[in-house]
């Protein structure tokens, strides 16, 4: 998998080995700024942009990111590719708590996000071809890596992207299984959207942290706290692996 392609990896909480050291850099964009400074990091001593989602400490809710600015700004810094962790809850059987995932289709429930480059500002209006949302080749690429790690990563499942930052009611959750949805989260969307109006390829790496509500026995606060460092872990794998190969 030898590749000339520049990666950015976008992370949420828990991450704190991919979050990089000192100020980063601070990257100006017609959208405004990134939730964070971006940062470069070494893994398996590929050279990776960094970006934390939700913040240096985490204190931006999931609609409030600004998706446009974060993604503009690591193209520019040259990323082609990126690879996006995102925590989700189950719906469906496909999977179980503390598992992951690579998701191949979306709905997306959110509102009131900015979410398009193609805003009107600069004149220009483009309708992306989003039937495949995540890129193919990079989302075969984390499998084979999972593959290589010796992890059990389910390829495909339909990711609903809800508004958050509150947790959905059962009702919501039954809702979301009748539409087809295996996972639900809060932030594949716009994030996914845009990155393909910037010409990115884009792969989500699903770490399944609770099953999503009316699904479990198990109080969901206490499901994510009990499943979230099986995931963490498999997931880290993944891109050791990943850049591993890409080398």
């Amino acid at each position: 998998m030898t590749t000339t392609s520049k990666f950015a990896v976008i992370i949420g909480s828990g991450f704190e080995s991919l979050a990089g050291e000192g100020p980063g850099r601070r990257v100006a964009t017609r959208f405004g700024d990134t939730s964070a400074p971006v940062h470069t990091v070494a893994i398996e001593a590929c050279p990776v942009l960094s970006l934390a989602r939700h913040g240096d400490d985490h204190s931006i809710p999931p609609h409030a990111i600004n998706y446009r600015a974060n993604l503009a700004a690591l193209k520019e810094l040259g990323a082609d590719s990126v690879i996006a962790l995102n925590t989700v809850g189950v719906v469906s059987t496909i999977r179980e708590s503390g598992e992951i995932a690579v998701p191949d289709q979306l709905l997306d429930y959110t509102w009131g996000r900015e979410h398009t480059i193609f805003d009107g500002a600069d004149g220009v209006v483009e309708h992306i071809d989003f039937t495949e949302p995540f890129s193919a080749d990079l989302r075969a690429q984390l499998l084979a890596a999972a593959s290589a790690a010796g992890l059990d990563c389910h390829d495909g499942g339909v990711y609903a992207a809800t508004q958050g930052p509150r947790l959905e009611t059962a009702a919501e959750v039954d809702r979301l299984e009748r539409d087809g949805a295996d996972y639900v989260g809060m932030t594949a969307m716009p994030e996914a959207a845009v990155a393909l109006e910037l010409g990115l390829r884009y792969a989500c790496l699903a770490l399944i942290v609770n099953r999503a509500a009316g699904r479990g026995d198990t109080p969901i606060h206490e499901d994510v706290e009990s499943s979230t460092l099986s995931a963490r872990t498999q997931a880290m794998s993944v891109l050791r692996q990943f850049f591993k190969l890409a080398r």
